[in-house]
């Protein structure tokens, strides 16, 4: 069993994005055999890059206010919401509000 506070686990950069940072809390190193637990920090005014992949994404929303870019328009999100976001729909998190936008984003282990 793994307990111990999110921070204890570095950031690191999300994909070479200024403003955005990833922790991976939870993975196949703490023994969990399907899915990757990862806790995202977006910066006001910047945002994850606007992107598809062949998985799901479960999100839970910790602090902030932003809106999820989706096909079909901006959703906004806040501090509780929750996103389902499909197997290859596009979706990018971008913060709109004046501190961090923090989620919770849980996927699948990827191989390769």
């Amino acid at each position: 069993m793994k307990v111990e506070p999110y921070t204890s686990t570095p950031a690191e950069i999300f994909s070479d994005v200024k403003g955005v940072n990833i922790r991976w809390v939870i993975g196949k190193n703490d023994g969990a055999p399907n899915f990757a637990m990862r806790v995202i920090e977006v910066q006001p005014g910047c945002n994850t890059p606007y992107h598809t992949h062949a998985f799901e994404h479960e999100v839970f929303v910790l602090a902030g206010r932003g809106v999820v870019r989706t096909s079909e328009g901006d959703k906004p999100i806040e501090t509780g919401t929750v996103v389902y976001v499909a197997p290859d729909e596009e979706h990018g998190f971008f913060n709109q509000g004046e501190g961090v936008l923090r989620f919770i984003c849980v996927i699948p282990h990827q191989e390769g």
